[in-house]
């Protein structure tokens, strides 16, 4: 390891341009996708309530252009309970623009791009902005604090093979995640072929609940910490929850393994915050806000009907028409969905739907399994490799076992 240097003198740094809402285009019409800070998760990308530039103005606007495999870093808040608010730029989040108080990393010569986005997500760094970082209300961070951040820098060779190491392991799990998400688009549309959440006909029509138990009443020991689940934790337009904690059983809401959790207040239940649960232990009981609402598919139905009718557009809309609440605090009942018209759907086709849900919601898990485990990996690997607590050679071969 060599003598300290400034991130400053090996990055370019980019904050973004304060575009104006009155300029935003809907999301129907032809547009490029604005990143923000609220855009950016602990790693990751995350484009729900994401904005839109007509594709039109690009032009004027190149610099602010990302490019894949930039770092990314959100000024305002940058440290949430979950973590540090950085991600690295990939294919599928091209193309986009940065927003004002994001800033946008590139490496100079003497630093290995890939390093970087490792080096913004080590301790180290974390720790600095964690005791850098001003204001109160708005914890915020500005460019010249980024660039002042000190390290010590190794030779390329090394940056580049930690680089290659942990990404990886990161490789692995976007490629578990690409699964994943095909998973779900044939799901979905094998869901609509069963046209359950259609118009239908009077003698074809059931309500929600004769399908789905709304928020079923559930116990849960107060001997023992208790999965909770928070509202961060609830993706948006996939069904895996990724990250969760455990604290004392205090009030919320109770869920198990088969339920569907869906959020009921605004923006969340707009930006599509919704989970089937599958991770707790057999007989175990959750706790989550008290903003969600729990499905429940009820017997014979296929297990994973109420994930799907909760992702659908149709009953999406039905229970957002029915917020009800001042506009910043609106909420969604469990009562106002239970009459929601159905269609009765075919015993055969539903049995086709069941066992094609079944198989891939199992492969889901394996491979959400894997993905987690190959984090904790990548999470231990980096401040080793960063300190040089662990040979690059060992590393390669723990990477090697497990991907």
């Amino acid at each position: 390891m060599s003598d300290l240097v400034k991130l400053g003198d090996y990055v370019e740094l980019l904050t973004g341009f304060p575009f104006k809402s009155s300029g935003y285009c809907g999301a129907n019409e032809p547009g490029i996708r604005l990143l923000r800070g609220d855009n950016i998760g602990q790693g990751r990308i995350r484009w729900e309530g994401v904005k839109f530039w007509p594709a039109g103005n690009h032009a004027a606007y190149l610099q602010y252009q990302l490019q894949v495999g930039d770092v990314v870093l959100a000024m305002d808040r940058p440290w949430i309970e979950a973590g540090l608010k950085y991600a690295e730029i990939r294919p599928e989040d091209m193309p986009s623009l940065l927003v004002q108080r994001v800033a946008r990393l590139r490496a100079l010569p003497g630093l290995n791009q890939k390093y970087l986005k490792y080096l913004i997500g080590s301790k180290p760094f974390i720790d600095y902005i964690l005791g850098t970082q001003t204001g109160t209300a708005i914890p915020h961070i500005s460019g010249r604090q980024i660039r002042d951040f000190e390290f010590a820098l190794p030779s390329t060779h090394t940056q580049r093979a930690i680089g290659d190491i942990l990404g990886t392991l990161d490789d692995k799990i976007a490629v578990n995640d690409r699964i994943a998400t095909t998973y779900e688009k044939i799901l979905r549309l094998e869901f609509e072929a069963l046209k359950v959440d259609v118009e239908p006909e009077l003698q074809d029509s059931i309500p929600a609940s004769d399908v789905i138990e709304f928020n079923p009443r559930l116990r849960v020991s107060n001997s023992v910490d208790a999965v909770y689940l928070e509202m961060a934790a609830l993706p948006t337009t996939t069904a895996r929850v990724d990250d969760w904690a455990r604290r004392p059983p205090k009030s919320g809401t109770r869920f198990m393994n088969g339920d569907t959790v869906m959020a009921r207040i605004t923006p969340c239940l707009e930006n599509g915050k919704t989970a089937y649960i599958d991770f707790l232990e057999e007989g175990e009981v959750g706790i989550g806000s008290t903003e969600f609402i729990v499905m429940r598919t009820r017997a014979p139905y296929p297990t994973h009907l109420s994930y799907f009718l909760a992702r659908s557009p149709r009953f999406r809309s039905h229970a957002i028409r029915n917020m009800v609440g001042s506009s910043g605090r609106q909420r969604v009942s469990a009562m106002s969905l239970t009459d929601f018209p159905l269609r009765r759907p075919h015993e055969n086709d539903l049995a086709r739907f069941g066992e094609a849900t079944s198989k891939a919601f199992a492969h889901m898990k394996s491979i959400g399994l894997e993905s987690k485990t190959l984090a904790e990996l990548r999470d231990t690997l980096l401040p080793k490799l960063m300190s040089g607590g662990i040979r690059v050679r060992d590393a390669e071969r723990l990477v090697e076992d497990a991907a």
